[in-house]
Order: structure tokens, then C-alpha cells, then sequence
């Protein structure tokens, strides 16, 4: 007998020791021989699977539902390569497929300064950001408010009319 074989024996002979002096073990002598064959053969079943290794698995190959550059060509919308559906902002919808963005443009070998929202709404948001003053700089005054806006309404109670007569 090989090292190999016998260390496969013994150590099915141990495990089969140890499942039999566990106490909730319940089996009468003529099942211990089927449970060290069992075992064995299991035990011979794990040094194979070590030995041989895993062959690696090819990473599957995606393809868009769209081109980048159809991804692209609405302002107003971008539209995903997994579903083709057009969205303002993909992280969203990556996380929801599990994704990261640098995960999808890697999937899809895009540019790492491919887009994750629409140009038109980040627009859109830049210039609401403007509006209520964020990115000033400390100590900068505000943005003079633009012309023909209606006043603001005055918090609290309406002011009481005194009735002259």
C-alpha cells in the first residue's frame, strides 16, 4: 500500500472513531463497515478534488443591449447596456443589479470616465445647487436673487386689520 492510500484509510478510520463516540449516535455493529466504506470513499473523493485542480471558469462575455455611443446620444436620458431602459442616474439601478459603476464599465469595457447621469440632469441639479448658494466659499455673500420672483410669504400669524370706524 502507497503513503497516500494508507493515510486515506487512517484517516477514515478516524473520522469513523470519532462519529461513533459521539454519544447521540445511535447504530448497531453491522452498519459501522458500510459508514468506514462510506467514508473512505468520501475521504478519496476530497484528495481528488485537491489534486486535480479547478479549471477556471472563462469570465461569460457580455454584450450591451446598446452601443456606449447609443448609450450616450440623448441628453436627457442614459440609457443602461444591461436592460436598455433609459434612466436620469444609473447607480440606482446598478446596485440594484448588483453592480458598482467601476464594475460597469469594466463589464462592458467603457471608459473610466464614462457617465453615470444624464447630462441634461446633472444640469439641472448644478444649477439648483447654484441657486441655494452651495460651493460658495466661506464668507461669500449670497447670489442676488433673480428679478421678478414673487416675494416670499411671511411665516406666522397674518397681521390684523384694525377696522377704522
Amino acid at each position: 500500500m502507497t503513503d497516500e492510500t494508507t493515510n486515506t484509510v487512517e484517516l477514515a478510520t478516524e473520522l469513523t472513531m470519532a462519529w461513533l463516540s459521539n454519544p447521540n449516535t445511535r447504530t448497531s455493529a453491522e452498519d459501522v463497515p458500510a459508514f468506514l466504506k462510506s467514508m473512505h470513499d468520501a475521504v478519496i473523493g476530497l484528495s481528488k478534488a485537491s489534486v486535480e485542480a479547478p479549471a477556471e471558469e472563462a469570465a461569460p462575455e457580455f454584450t450591451g443591449a446598446v452601443t456606449a455611443r447609443k448609450s450616450l446620444a440623448n441628453p436627457d436620458v442614459i440609457i443602461s447596456m444591461i436592460d436598455g431602459k433609459p434612466y436620469k442616474t444609473l447607480t440606482r439601478h446598478l446596485s440594484t443589479n448588483g453592480l458598482t459603476p467601476a464594475e460597469y464599465r469594466a463589464r462592458y469595457g467603457l471608459k473610466p470616465d464614462y457617465p453615470m447621469t444624464a447630462p441634461s440632469y446633472s444640469a439641472m441639479r448644478r444649477d439648483m445647487a447654484k441657486k441655494i448658494g452651495l460651493g460658495r466659499k466661506p464668507g461669500e455673500k449670497a447670489p442676488a436673487k433673480v428679478e421678478g420672483s414673487a416675494p416670499g410669504r411671511k411665516r406666522g400669524r397674518p397681521a390684523k386689520v384694525v377696522d377704522p370706524s
